[in-house]
């Protein structure tokens, strides 16, 4: 008995001392690796389970690439929608030229748009948009609720395609692992075409689990489009104490949000679908003057073009930039970025929540704030509100509003979407909502931080150990 004791502890300790050995092979982020250690170290039981299931090299594993092949028919979208005169915008030329080339964002202009901070009022423009629909219903989310909300948006979805209207309709699998087969059953009843993303079943568990979609975009009749954080369900629509940003816009900027929805749609369904028919990308008025680029990012991209874009964008302003996030983990990069343009002299401005609906990541989040108060920037908690809105505004001109939170699962993990406008009017409206909802913060001021008990600072450095896991 005693051999076979000593036979299985050194295979758990090999098994162990690989793990770790693979972590530091694959030359990752330093920051990454050293808390993968740290876990297969002090909880190695657990740690071995966890590094299974959530601690692949992600860039490096194809089959997820595989997923999105180079559709004839997606080439021929983006001939559809590309524009060769619309002007780079000079405030910000590096951080459109680099969503271009990286994430092959391309630059449209003419978008009409309008910001959603409240859901009551998204939710009820969106239920009234389905019920206008003439020709398809595209519709997107990381999270569709089993409530009021989602079963009104449901019951709309499923009267439209009784109507003969097409409906296509996309959830992310883990994202909605409560939600019953039943469900979405009653929708494939009446003809909505239901898929979900990246099932995670047996034997693909340990490959699917760990990538999320966590993308929120809706298109209707090729002519109206939605995205931003909010997802559907009775929290975002009804709570008052949940603040969070949508657009809604019409123009060419819709055809962006086909593209990106068909790519999606095409990696889980390889079905032939003609692109050029129906009237997906309808020819339409030139609405405004502004410029966008909708991209997007997730683990199947050669680079991490999301937080590329966040760090150009930090760089890139210059008198000011007010940042709102639901989770505060910032990558290195991110956090040298902010102290960066604060000590350069940028008013620079942090809003999270007072307490968030993930309470271990609190004292994480907090953990940086230190480094960041000393270099001059200012932090706000939200005291009433969760604040589930991914915003930055910076120089009355650029805007950025889409479902990508300011943490290291959204740059590396998830698969995640975002605007970036470039327009006066737009930056400025977007500013406002920022200084209104300072009115209900408290802010951090260095001093009183400091002082704060010892024994937070203990958790706080602890639970920072582990934020590029979290």
């Amino acid at each position: 008995m005693e051999v076979l004791q000593y036979i299985v502890y050194g295979i758990y300790m090999l098994t162990v001392v690989g793990s770790i050995l693979v972590v530091i092979s694959e030359n990752r982020s330093p920051i990454r690796s050293l808390a993968w250690v740290l876990v297969l170290v002090f909880i190695p039981a657990l740690g071995i389970v966890l590094f299974y299931f959530f601690g692949q090299n992600n860039r490096k594993i194809r089959r997820l690439s595989s997923r999105y092949k180079d559709w004839e028919e997606m080439d021929l979208s983006r001939q559809l929608i590309e524009e060769h005169h619309s002007n780079t915008p000079e405030k910000f030329v590096l951080l459109s030229r680099l969503l271009s080339q990286v994430g092959g964002a391309i630059l449209l202009r003419g978008s009409k748009v309008e910001v959603f901070t409240e859901g009551e009022e998204k939710f009820s423009t969106l239920l009234e948009d389905i019920r206008q629909a003439k020709k398809h219903i595209h519709m997107e989310y990381f999270i569709f609720c089993n409530d009021s909300t989602g079963q009104k948006i449901k019951e709309a979805l499923m009267k439209k395609a009784a109507e003969g209207v097409k409906v296509r309709f996309l959830y992310d699998d883990v994202g909605n692992i409560a939600v019953s087969r039943k469900f979405y059953n009653e929708m494939k009843d009446t003809g909505v075409e239901v898929r979900s993303f990246m099932k995670v079943r047996f034997p693909s568990f340990k490959s699917r689990i760990n990538y999320r979609n966590h993308r929120k975009l809706v298109v209707i009749d090729g002519a109206i489009g939605y995205i931003g954080g909010m997802n559907v369900g009775d929290s975002y629509s009804m709570d008052p104490h949940w603040r969070d940003s949508h657009l809604r816009m019409q123009g060419r900027g819709v055809y962006a949000l086909q593209f990106h929805f068909f790519r999606d749609w095409f990696s889980v369904d390889s079905s032939e679908i003609k692109i050029t028919d129906d009237g997906y990308f309808p020819a339409c008025d030139v609405e405004s003057d502004n410029l966008l680029q909708i991209a997007s990012g997730g683990p199947n991209t050669e680079w991490p073009n999301l937080l590329q874009a966040t760090l150009s964008a930090i760089l890139s302003s210059k008198r000011y930039l007010y940042i709102q996030t639901p989770y505060f983990l910032p990558t290195e990069s991110i956090l040298e970025a902010l102290q960066t343009a604060a000590l350069s002299g940028v008013d620079v401005r942090l809003m999270v929540s007072r307490k968030s609906d993930s309470p271990y990541i609190d004292p994480a989040a907090r953990s940086y704030y230190g480094d960041l108060l000393r270099a001059g920037l200012r932090i706000y908690e939200h005291q009433t509100a969760f604040i589930h809105a991914k915003t930055m505004v910076a120089d009355d001109y650029l805007s950025v509003i889409g479902s990508a939170n300011m943490d290291f699962r959204s740059f590396e993990l998830n698969f995640e979407i975002n605007c970036y406008l470039y327009d006066s009017e737009l930056a400025i409206q977007n500013k406002n909502i920022f200084l209104k909802d300072l009115k209900a913060c408290k802010e951090i001021e260095l001093d009183t931080w400091e002082k704060r008990p010892w024994w937070k600072k203990v958790i706080e450095s602890f639970m920072r150990l582990f934020a590029p896991l979290m």
